[in-house]
This record gives structure tokens, C-alpha cells and sequence, in this order.
């Protein structure tokens, strides 16, 4: 199975400057990397259509990403961007669930659902993202925290509809303080939700990724990206230079 290496670009990059980096990225991956890697940005809503047309264009082998998905179906939410308008935009993936808007915006795992649903029904893939709070880390909970998450994010999934879909492990406490999990929590955790997903009505090893996401950088890739467990990895501020984002990808032993 392919690896994947996701670059979440989150609230930067005006569209010209993600043209700008999504070039970068392209001449400094090695020659048809896409054979053993999958390679996806997750850009701004404003800068996907711009990403795009230069990757069909000029024909690039990079994948793309949202960042966020609404959980309805069209209607009167302002401010919203749904599933059939991002499938329009040609894109593979989704990314759902992300600590950030958990946290941040008070997203809950029945709206979660919702989304992942949504994206299901237009065939983009989701990125499905869950993990633990420092304070579930300490008391000893988290595994039972973390399977709550598996259990509502993803009630309902049919096996005949998912086509395709990444299980991304980011811990709160690791999203964006230089704090990453050791290899060890890190095989605990994916083999724990491993285990609950084998053994739901929709689950194929053919489709399913299991990856980590949480202050990875080119220091700490070769060691998680080459553990057998890790399909890949959710990448955030580094994958914003390009330098040290290739270097994450080139970092997978082929």
C-alpha cells in the first residue's frame, strides 16, 4: 500500500502564494514519487480552484485537499461550502474532525459524522482525524476517549459507499507546540482504533490508511513514516516550506 503525506496548510497563503509553493513542491519531488507516495495538499477554500487548474494544467501528480467540509447539503448557511461544490473542484479529499476545529469552533462528534457522511456521498475520500487531550493523556483515559470518537465520527458508514478513507491520529497536545508522541503511544493508539475498525460493517484493508498527524518534521519522519503500523502522516507548519516538506516525503524508505 501507498504511503500518503498530507500538507495541511490551514489559515495561510493567499491563492498566488499556494501557486507559488504548490511549484516549489512539485520540482523538488523525486522523479515518479507518485508510484510509492501519495502526495495531497489542503489549501485555503479560496486557493483550491487556483491549485487546480495548474495541477491539471500542467498535469502534476499532487492531489488535493479541503480543509473543512459543511455538514449540509446546501441551504441558507452563510458562510458554508459543501460537498458537491468541492466535488466540482475535482478534489480527492477531506479532512474532518481536525483538533483544531474541535477545540476551536466546538465541533462535536454528531456534526463530525454529519460531515463525513456529506463527503462520502460526493466520493471525496475523508480525512478523518481524532485524538486526546493532555488531560485524557494523564488521567489514563484516552483509549476509551479515542474509541468514543471512532464510534460516533464514523456510525453509520456502509461498506458499499466508502471507497476510500484515512484515519488520522493527531493529539491535541502535539498540534503545534513542537511536542510529538513516541512511536511507542503512537502503535499503541493506530493498533488500538486498528482493531474497532476491523471489526465495523464497512471496513476493507485495501481502502483504509491509518496515519499520524502532530508536529512532524523532517527530524521525526523517518522514524514514524517507516514504523509498519504508520501509512503516513498529516503534516502542518512544515509542510508550509517546501524544503522541509519533500523532505518529510523523501524520508519514506521505498
Amino acid at each position: 500500500m501507498k504511503k500518503i503525506i498530507i500538507g495541511n496548510w490551514k489559515l495561510n497563503l493567499d491563492h498566488l502564494e499556494a501557486i507559488q509553493l504548490l511549484q516549489k513542491i512539485n520540482y523538488s519531488l523525486p522523479e515518479n514519487i507518485e508510484d510509492k507516495i501519495e502526495v495531497v495538499l489542503s489549501p485555503s477554500f479560496t486557493s483550491i480552484r487556483s491549485l487546480q487548474t495548474v495541477i491539471s494544467s500542467d498535469k502534476l501528480k499532487i492531489k488535493l485537499s479541503s480543509q473543512n467540509v459543511s455538514q449540509f447539503v446546501s441551504g441558507a448557511y452563510t458562510g458554508e461550502v459543501s460537498a458537491t461544490q468541492l466535488k466540482k473542484l475535482e478534489i480527492d479529499y477531506g479532512i474532518v474532525g481536525h483538533s483544531e476545529r474541535r477545540t476551536l469552533f466546538n465541533e462535536g462528534d454528531l456534526v463530525i459524522n454529519d460531515k463525513v457522511n456529506r463527503l462520502i456521498e460526493s466520493e471525496i475520500a475523508p480525512i478523518f482525524c481524532f485524538g486526546e487531550s493532555i488531560e485524557e493523556r494523564k488521567s489514563g483515559s484516552y483509549l476509551n476517549f479515542i474509541e468514543n470518537q471512532i464510534n460516533e465520527g464514523l456510525k453509520g458508514l456502509r461498506k458499499d459507499k466508502v471507497k476510500k478513507l484515512i484515519i488520522a491520529y493527531e493529539p491535541i497536545w502535539a498540534i503545534g507546540t513542537g511536542e510529538v508522541a513516541s512511536l511507542e503511544n503512537i502503535v499503541e493508539v493506530l493498533d488500538y482504533v486498528k482493531n474497532i475498525i476491523s471489526k465495523k460493517p464497512f471496513f476493507n484493508e485495501d481502502i483504509i490508511k491509518f496515519i499520524y498527524g502532530g508536529s512532524v518534521s523532517p527530524d521525526n519522519a523517518q522514524d514514524i513514516l517507516n514504523t509498519k503500523i504508520v501509512d503516513g502522516a498529516l503534516v502542518g507548519g512544515a509542510s508550509l516550506d517546501a524544503t522541509k516538506f519533500v523532505d518529510i516525503i523523501k524520508a519514506v524508505e521505498l
